[in-house]
Formats: C-alpha cells, sequence, structure tokens
C-alpha cells in the first residue's frame, strides 16, 4: 500500500520542520557563519513562500492575445474562466514540496471534483525537465552556478504527464515574494489545443508572486510556429487569480483526495519511473487528450468508489500511461528546440 503525506500540514505560517543544511553545525569563521545564517532564512522564506500557495481559493483564469507577429492573423477573443479550487501540499521533504491542485464544480449540495494541475518544487536542483517540443520532454543539467539558492519548479498535467519546468530564486524586492524563471517551452493549453492547429508550442514567462489575498500566477506568453525556425505567431498576457475563499464545499476536495490520493500516488510513481530511466522521452499524443487523462480519471473514480482494488487499478494505469509514452521518439525532438535558447 502507498503512503500519502497529510496534504493539510502545510500553510502559510504553520510551524513547519526544515532541513538545515549538515554544514551549519561545523565550526566557521564570522563571515562563512553569517553567509549561512543569510542562506537558511531564505530558504526558510522560500518555502513559506511556496507552502502559501496551499488553501483554498476562488479563482479566475484570464488569457488575452495582445500582439500579432504574422500577416493577416486577427487576435483571438479573450478567455476567461474561474471556480473553486484547492490546492494541497501532498508532499513535502523539506527541499521539495509537492502541490496538488483541486478544482471544485457543480453546486453545492452536489459537487464535482475534478483533479486539476500539480506544482513541485526542488531546492537548489542538478537538473530540470523542461519541453522541448514534439510533446517530448527532456533532462537539462543546471549549472553550479544557476543553483545555489534557486528553486526548480516542474507543471504536471491532469494526468500526472508533464507540462514544463523552469529555475530561478524567489526574491523579495519592494516587500514582494516573487519567483521569476527565465523563458521556456510548455505544450498548448487545453484551451487552444481542443480549438486550434495553427501553433505549436508557447514560449513563456511564468511568475508566481504571493499577495495578502492569495496569490497570482502571471504569464507572458508567446505561442510558437514550430519549424527548423520556430516563429512567434501572436503574444498573449496571463493572469490566473487565487482569492482566499471557503465558501464552496471544500470537504468534497478532501474526501476525493482521501479516497484517491494513494491511486494517483502509484500513477506519480509510474511518471517518475519513465523520467528517471530516460534522458528524453515523448508521448505519441499531442497536449491534454482525453484519450491519457479520461481513463485514468476513470479509474480513480472507481478506486473512490470501491469498484476497484488499488492494485488491480494501478496495473490498468500503469498500462494505459506505458501505450502513450516512446523513449525513441524523444530522440526527435532536438530540432524543434535550438540548445540555445
Amino acid at each position: 500500500m502507498l503512503t500519502r503525506t497529510p496534504w493539510r500540514a502545510a500553510a502559510a505560517g504553520m510551524a513547519l520542520i526544515v532541513a538545515i543544511p549538515a554544514c551549519a553545525t561545523t565550526p566557521l569563521s564570522v563571515t562563512s557563519a553569517a553567509e549561512i545564517q543569510t542562506e537558511t532564512a531564505t530558504y526558510v522564506q522560500d518555502r513559506t513562500s511556496i507552502l502559501a500557495m496551499a488553501g483554498d481559493y476562488k479563482v479566475t483564469f484570464d488569457f488575452t492575445e495582445t500582439v500579432s507577429f504574422v500577416a493577416g492573423y486577427e487576435l483571438k477573443d479573450p478567455k476567461l474562466s474561474g471556480g473553486h479550487e484547492s490546492v494541497r501540499v501532498i508532499e513535502d521533504r523539506g527541499d521539495f514540496i509537492s502541490l496538488q491542485h483541486l478544482l471544485v464544480v457543480g453546486p453545492d449540495d452536489a459537487p464535482f471534483v475534478v483533479k486539476h494541475w500539480r506544482q513541485d518544487w526542488q531546492y537548489q536542483p542538478e537538473r530540470v525537465l523542461v519541453f522541448v517540443g514534439g510533446n517530448a520532454w527532456e533532462w537539462r543539467n543546471v549549472p553550479a552556478s544557476e543553483q545555489s539558492g534557486a528553486w526548480s519548479q516542474t507543471v504536471y498535467q491532469v494526468d500526472d504527464a508533464p507540462r514544463y519546468g523552469a529555475v530561478a530564486q524567489w526574491t523579495y524586492e519592494d516587500g514582494i515574494a516573487e519567483w521569476t524563471p527565465p523563458h521556456e517551452w510548455r505544450p498548448l493549453p487545453r484551451r487552444d489545443m481542443t480549438t486550434r492547429d495553427d501553433y505549436h508550442a508557447v514560449d513563456a514567462v511564468n511568475r508566481h508572486v504571493i499577495t495578502p489575498w492569495g496569490w497570482v500566477h502571471e504569464q507572458d506568453n508567446s505561442k510558437l510556429i514550430l519549424s527548423d525556425n520556430p516563429t512567434a505567431l501572436v503574444r498573449e498576457v496571463g493572469v490566473n487569480t487565487y482569492r482566499k475563499f471557503d465558501g464552496y464545499p471544500i470537504s468534497a476536495a478532501e474526501d476525493y483526495w482521501t479516497a484517491t490520493g494513494d491511486f494517483w500516488a502509484g500513477v506519480r510513481a509510474e511518471w517518475t519511473r519513465i523520467e528517471t530511466e530516460n534522458e528524453r522521452f515523448a508521448i505519441t499524443i499531442q497536449g491534454e487528450t482525453e484519450d491519457l487523462y479520461m481513463p485514468l480519471l476513470a479509474l480513480a473514480d472507481d478506486v473512490k468508489d470501491g469498484k476497484k482494488a488499488l492494485e488491480p487499478a494501478l496495473v490498468e494505469a500503469r498500462a494505459v500511461i506505458d501505450r502513450f509514452v516512446t523513449p525513441e521518439l524523444g530522440q526527435l525532438a532536438d530540432r524543434l528546440r535550438p540548445t540555445t535558447t
């Protein structure tokens, strides 16, 4: 049986066990001791910022195209949506934090929970999993000069397949807790993947900012046409707001995760195996498609409803995932994303 980490365990301001580097207990000069103290304080502050994103929220997703770069292209209408979302800490090892997002939809007397995206944070990562086009991902080493004090964020889809990863330090200038990495590629978002085929990837700046009322996820996106020379089709601004709110059936999210958390832990373990065994791999279907995530969601519901035992459900889940994962196709991805980006 897989074991879940209690997901209520972290919220901003809650007392936490923090892993302090072993070197902090070694006799040090005054200068190095001060450096360690500063580094440790920043590490704790960074953890507080990441954990502050856990909670219950009213959310809005607002995406607006702003500038066209291809003759004849007309800006599409803005896309605005929203709902209620519970974000829970499902793992906390000190230097690694995993946050699972769960949408709660439908009327209060008959709520329905949709497993949403996940964000994993790793302190001072040696490498990060990045999207390289062609629906493929590869590991990229993080130079030692960029590791110190930095956190990687890796984002995963509804089916726990990877989406994108990036590395940056949290900053606190002007009293704002903010994490802003360089541009990184990501697959098409579902809002466009299901309705259009005129671009193939997004080159995005992905900013997380903590606010007094919750947090905001800001995006500066360039939608790319992939060829021998990737070309920007249009730019887009995205602003996703998470405002603290408890006026919805929060218990529905908690009940869902209590019933399905072990199943999804097994799904994550299968993706971890694939990531660990391959420097590069691809998925044979583009974006978040029903072929991959619907069978996994259905299996999770079967476990929740007692229709399937955990282990048989995980056997089926691994078979679903393995049908679409092809390490061999990943070898073709270098033509799409230049190694200099």
